[in-house]
Parts: C-alpha cells; sequence; structure tokens
C-alpha cells in the first residue's frame, strides 16, 4: 500500500546495526523479522519498556475525534504535555506490594507512562529511581532467555530515566531468536570497517548491509551546522562553544530577529513536541505583531536575561537526576569529546515554561531589548 511505502525485507542477508539507542532500537526489532542474521554491535545499552502500540477500531477513533478539544487542554495540564500525569505520591510512601502493581500497571499501558505517568518522584529521588530501575532490570530478565545476554542488556551507568527512554515493540524479545546476536563492544570493541564487514577485536563479522544507527548531534547541532552569523561576524557555533546561553530558549544576545524554536533551554525539548511548539509560535508571533505596532525592526535579549535564564536552567536541572547521566540531554556527544557538558533542555515542565513565558510577555517583553 502506497502510503506506507516500500516494504524492508532483509531475507537472504546478513545485516548489523552499529547502535542501540532510540534509533537503534526501531531497527533492531524490524530488521530482526526477516534478516537471516542480525548482528547488534552494542557499546551501551538503554532502559527500554514497551511502547504498547495497537490498532485502533472505528468507535475508539471516533471517540478520539469527537474529544479532541478536550484531550488537548488536558495534555496543556501535564508535565510533557503528553495525555499522562505524575502520580503525586512518591514511590517511597507505598508499600512494596502496591508499588510493584503500580509498576506492573504501567510498564502494560501504552505510550510513555512508565517514565511520564510514574510517581512523582522517580526523577528527582536516587532511592526513588532506585526502584523503577530495579524493576525494569527484572523484566529485561525475565523477557530475554539467555542471563548472559539479559545482563549485558541492562545498564548499570545510570538509572532508568535520566537518559532517553527507547520505547520499543518486543525488542528484547528479538535476542532470543536464533538470528540475533548481541555483540558487546566493551569486551570487544570495532576496530575498523573492512570490505567483508566489521572487524572486531576478537572477530570479523562477514555482512552484506550495515546500518549506522550512531546518533547526530541533538539539540544544538543543526543550528550549528547552518554556520549562522550575528553581530561582528560572531559565529553562533563560536558563542555556543561551551554550551548553548539563551533567554526562553527563544533567542540569544548578538543574534537580533534569530528565534529558535524548540532549540536548547526551550520548554518544548523535554515535550510532546507536536503540542509545544504550537506555544513556540504563538509567543514569538505575538511577539512580532507586538513590534510591528510600536515600529520595532529588532529584537534580542539583554546579558543580564540571558544570564539569569541559562542559569535558571541549570539549577533547574540539577534539581533533577539528569545530571547523574552522560546523555545527550546533557551535551554529551561520544563523537564530540570537545563538546561541553552541559544540560541542553528545560526541566522545569511546560506548565512551567509557559508560565515564565506569559510573565515575561505580559510585562512588555522584559529582558528584550527591541529597536
Amino acid at each position: 500500500e502506497g502510503f506506507g511505502g516500500r516494504g524492508n525485507d532483509f531475507s537472504g542477508k546478513r545485516v548489523g546495526v552499529i547502535g542501540t539507542g532510540a534509533t537503534g532500537v526501531q531497527v533492531i526489532q524490524e530488521v530482526a523479522k526477516t534478516a537471516d542474521q542480525l548482528y547488534v554491535f552494542q557499546l551501551a545499552p538503554e532502559w527500554c519498556a514497551p511502547l504498547k502500540n495497537g490498532p485502533l477500531d472505528q468507535a475508539e477513533m471516533d471517540d478520539i475525534k469527537a474529544n479532541y478539544t478536550k484531550i488537548f487542554a488536558e495534555c496543556n495540564e501535564t508535565f510533557g504535555a503528553f495525555h499522562h500525569k505524575f502520580d503525586e505520591r512518591s514511590a517511597l510512601e507505598v508499600s512494596a506490594e502496591e508499588r510493584e502493581a503500580f509498576f506492573e500497571k504501567k510498564y502494560d499501558e501504552p505510550g510513555f507512562g512508565i517514565w511520564l505517568a510514574n510517581f512523582r518522584d522517580i526523577m528527582t529521588d536516587r532511592a526513588a529511581n532506585d526502584l523503577i530501575t530495579e524493576f525494569i532490570a527484572k523484566k529485561i530478565r525475565q523477557r530475554v532467555k539467555d542471563p548472559k545476554t539479559a545482563e549485558a542488556l541492562i545498564p548499570k551507568d545510570h538509572g532508568f530515566g535520566t537518559r532517553r527512554v527507547p520505547m520499543e515493540t518486543k525488542y528484547f524479545e528479538c535476542y532470543n531468536q536464533d538470528n540475533v546476536t548481541l555483540v558487546n563492544l566493551k569486551e570487544t570493541p570495532i576496530e575498523e570497517i573492512v570490505p567483508e564487514g566489521v572487524k572486531c577485536s576478537d572477530q570479523t563479522y562477514d555482512l552484506d548491509i550495515i546500518i549506522y544507527a550512531t546518533g547526530f548531534d541533538a539539540v544544538t547541532g543543526s543550528l550549528k551546522r547552518i554556520d549562522v552569523t550575528g553581530k561582528g561576524g560572531q559565529k553562533l557555533v563560536d558563542k555556543w562553544a561551551n554550551g548553548p546561553r539563551t533567554l526562553l530558549g527563544m533567542q540569544t544576545v548578538g543574534f537580533p530577529n534569530l528565534f529558535t524554536l524548540v532549540g536548547p533551554h526551550n520548554g518544548a525539548t523535554f515535550c510532546n513536541i507536536p503540542r509545544c511548539i504550537e506555544q513556540n509560535v504563538e509567543w514569538v508571533t505575538d511577539l512580532i505583531a507586538h513590534m510591528k505596532d510600536k515600529g520595532l525592526h529588532q529584537v534580542e535579549p539583554t546579558l543580564e536575561a540571558e544570564d539569569a535564564w541559562t542559569q535558571h536552567v541549570d539549577e533547574t536541572a540539577e534539581r533533577t537526576l539528569f545530571p547523574s547521566a552522560d546523555s545527550w540531554f546533557m551535551g554529551v556527544n561520544l563523537n564530540d569529546p570537545t563538546k561541553k557538558r552541559t544540560f541542553m533542555l528545560y526541566a522545569g515542565g511546560q506548565m512551567d515554561y509557559k508560565a515564565r513565558a506569559n510573565e515575561i510577555a505580559e510585562k512588555g517583553y522584559e529582558g528584550f531589548a527591541m529597536s
């Protein structure tokens, strides 16, 4: 069928996938269905959880369409603008039996509930995070038959949710198939790509296809590649060499009239982007209309306002467990070891972000210099 595009049939092929992040997980669970042999080259495992996607019958679809306004309004009242709300209880205040039942329920629900509708403190309290981390580890051991493979698929360097959680569909079950082999690059690192395939320290894997799921320079990479030039010839890539500095994640000093929608430090980054980019667009549109009404043509933040927002972003992140993990949230990119480790998103939630953005607008766009 035309809408679905071409199918992907790897029959008769020996396939290697390098990388087990969000992209790798999605690729692996599909390639494993048809490949004669799939080798997964893993440097670092991730805490994956079931997505539980499924077909919607017509009655469900009709009900959703009839309630779009209500659903969108409810999304506007949640941390990440998803149809998920954190439970107001602490993971530490309920009994072990109640907590286990709650975790099981969230694990079986569709969507991001296991991450964004869990107990309120799993992302801020180490002891609470340890509990959900242990639960997810147990699930991996239950789903992967070979104990050694299961342990290799369990992260040991960060807690659940402190990095992006790849959502999966029978990902771990792939490793129970005879045609799937996990190659642990911590034990046998890749030495080079050769005509035959991938050469690791212990052997060469003969392959017909190599799929590189090695990630990209998240959040700031695309902006830096544009070669944006500001006042006095200053390059955006140079200004952000030690990490982004912004006001509301919308603008940065020295680059007038440049709006970085869903950019670093913006409330739409750790968020349901289709919902949160609406706020970005409406806010910037209102700002432009305000300038037009007053005959103004140029806008950029003041240095004081930029410093204050950047400090607020850092302080908000420090109240969470995100800084405890090396991730693209923290600007960590193994392909760019020179990149400074600093929080790139906004951890205050979309409701807090909207309130702060609205307050700035109501005060005549306080912190923005216009001329």
